[in-house]
């Protein structure tokens, strides 16, 4: 049997919160849109790289929130610098709920309360400051 991830879906709330985090802020590209009057929602697709697995937005126009269920854990991505993606996510005002001090791994949330592990590309980084210092905040 052969096997291909595809894509892991998630609902948004914030639809404008969440193209700029997945787009702008984590720097994905968005590979495509189709909406779907007559069933009133719309997706939108992200993916690192063309033809990469993707992160499907839903957007269902009537519904404006979503409780988060204790099912699903978090999406990862894997970055070229862990310091450098972290920085580039503050000064964005995304908050760093864990921060890299082992120079391997970093949790944030996107504008719907989704975890986001980011884990560094390859072997760890020194240990460095601000990181090493700083303390987890919140739930990931």
């Amino acid at each position: 049997m052969s096997i291909l991830f595809v894509h892991c879906m998630i609902r948004v709330s914030d639809l404008q919160a969440s193209l700029d985090f997945y787009g702008r802020t984590l720097g994905l590209q968005q590979t495509r849109v189709r909406h779907y009057e007559s069933d009133r929602f719309s997706l939108y697709f992200f993916a690192a790289a063309p033809g990469d697995p993707e992160i499907e937005l839903t957007h269902n126009w009537d519904t404006s929130r979503y409780e988060p269920g204790n099912a699903f854990g978090h999406v990862a991505f894997r970055v070229g610098n862990i310091y450098e993606a972290c920085e580039r996510l503050m000064h964005a005002n995304v908050p760093i709920l864990r921060p890299p001090r082992d120079g391997h791994m970093a949790f944030v949330k996107d504008p719907n309360g989704i975890s986001i592990e980011l884990l560094q590309q390859g072997s760890s980084l020194p240990s460095a400051e601000p990181w090493v210092s700083m303390e987890n905040q919140g739930k990931w």
